[in-house]
């Protein structure tokens, strides 16, 4: 840990190493010093000298202590650092609304491992290549719901997003693209942006229950009103032929594989100044969203700057603390008489 710490560490004045040369200099000099206190004396044997104390063998912990202060000086006057590059989106974004279909034929395992989520999946990755827009979310099944609100957090927004499930209303079955649409419309009614654009996302057509409150058409009128630009992406698989062997005729499709309502979706698209955009696989939704991400370009200027904090003081108060250890060592255990 403490390796990978310094590790990362980056140095102002990493020509003050070259003063490491003189810590060898020192254990010369030390050693040298050492060896001439070291008295003489003629005996006839020398196993009388032989016994060691812990005193005797620790004798040279002062001055370890020393090279260690030192060593630590050294790296504290290079001036440690660690550096941080932060990287800040400045410039003027869209607001856009994620309208997506939760209804129960989203669960569809045509789109593996389902279409629910590989449209969460692919919405994710268009967040994140989006960092100055503003979005939100609102979800539709049997009833409209804002899941998220407009918003610059995206980690909240991603959040929602992971968390979204299949038929998100249980208690009321059907498919309201009208209310989705009309719902999406009003969270951009309030936003002082240039740009508002829906990208609603559905795998049917309109089945409503008797609670709808508003048609596609008349969601269509209110968002030409509003000046909304909305996207509409029709996601299923390629139909199937349902196998033989079951009651179905001869070389029939699976029919949930193709129950898009492509005429609503292309008008709703066409008289808002959209497109449509029909998806049969990841890839191609992964597309689709590419191709809305190039159309709606934002305004966009990213500034790098690069922050630094000083990491000396650690070192500092490390060789303070083996300074005042090898001093209160040198006067109280290990102090010489005359």
């Amino acid at each position: 840990m403490l390796y990978d710490w310094i590790k990362r560490l980056d140095f102002m004045y990493p020509y003050l190493f070259g003063l490491f040369l003189v810590l060898p200099l020192l254990v010369i000099r030390y050693s040298r010093k050492n060896n001439q206190r070291q008295a003489t004396v003629t005996v006839s044997t020398v196993h009388a000298f032989t016994v060691s104390t812990w005193k005797n063998k620790f004798r040279h912990l002062p001055f370890i202590l020393r090279l260690l202060a030192l060593a630590s000086l050294i790296m504290a006057l290079a001036r440690p650092q660690n550096k941080q590059e932060e990287q800040q989106a400045e410039g003027e974004g869209i607001d856009i609304i994620l309208c997506m279909d939760v209804s129960g034929s989203m669960g569809s395992t045509d789109i593996a491992p389902s279409r629910m989520e590989v449209a969460k999946e692919v919405a994710q990755e268009f967040v994140r290549s989006r960092p100055v827009d503003r979005i939100g979310l609102v979800v539709f099944a049997g009833e409209s719901y804002t899941q998220c609100p407009l918003t610059g957090d995206r980690n909240m927004l991603l959040s929602q997003i992971a968390s979204l499930e299949v038929r998100q209303f249980l208690n009321i079955r059907g498919t309201v693209i009208g209310e989705g649409l009309a719902t999406s419309v009003d969270r951009l009614s309030k936003s002082d942006s240039k740009s508002k654009v829906i990208i609603l996302l559905t795998d049917g057509k309109e089945d409503p229950p008797e609670t709808r409150l508003i048609d596609p058409l008349t969601a269509l009128e209110i968002a030409k009103t509003k000046k909304v630009k909305v996207y509409t992406i029709g996601i299923n698989g390629t139909p199937v032929a349902i196998p033989e062997g079951t009651n179905a005729p001869r070389g029939a499709k699976n029919p949930e594989a193709d129950f898009l309502d492509e005429e609503l979706l292309t008008n709703i698209a066409n008289s808002t100044g959209g497109q449509f955009f029909r998806a049969n696989d990841k890839e191609g939704l992964q597309q689709v969203y590419r191709k809305i991400d190039a159309l709606e370009k934002s305004k966009m200027e990213i500034r790098f700057s690069t922050r630094s904090d000083e990491r000396f003081l650690p070192f500092l108060l490390v060789a303070i603390a083996l300074i005042v250890v090898e001093w209160l060592l040198r006067f109280t255990i290990f102090r010489k008489f005359p």
